[in-house]
């Protein structure tokens, strides 16, 4: 793929990546066995949540020049792998937290991929 179209790929991604973490609240009120964790701790909740629409809308503005925040997109991509990460051993380990295999797991883990497949790197981000 060359850097023109993996730019335009970056840019859909990021505007995605940003909408979905905007969505995370609704997401724990409608589907709570895939993304709300057991007992529920709302104000914990509360501060993840806003943790995250603020990420989302950083990553909305960053599709607008995805070269120029190539550092937040790099964060991005490793704690949504390392928080991706650490909630898969939790979900495998206990049995309450299954539902989140199919949930939030997934979710992070393949905006990780995603966008860490698509973000350039060393010389490319000069362009």
């Amino acid at each position: 793929m060359d850097s023109t179209a993996r730019i335009k790929y970056l840019r859909i991604a990021l505007i995605i990546c940003g909408l979905a973490f905007i969505c995370l609240s609704p997401l724990m009120i409608l589907w709570p066995s895939g993304w709300r964790w057991i007992p529920q701790q709302q104000n914990y909740e509360q501060m993840i949540v806003v943790i995250y629409i603020v990420l989302g809308i950083f990553l909305i503005f960053a599709a607008k020049d995805p070269l120029q925040n190539v550092s937040l997109i790099w964060f991005t991509v490793w704690s949504s792998l390392a928080h991706g990460g650490v909630m898969l051993v939790q979900a495998l380990v206990y049995p309450h937290e299954h539902g989140h295999l199919i949930g939030d797991v997934p979710a992070l883990l393949l905006i990780g991929i995603i966008l860490g497949l698509l973000t350039p790197r060393g010389k490319a981000t000069k362009e």
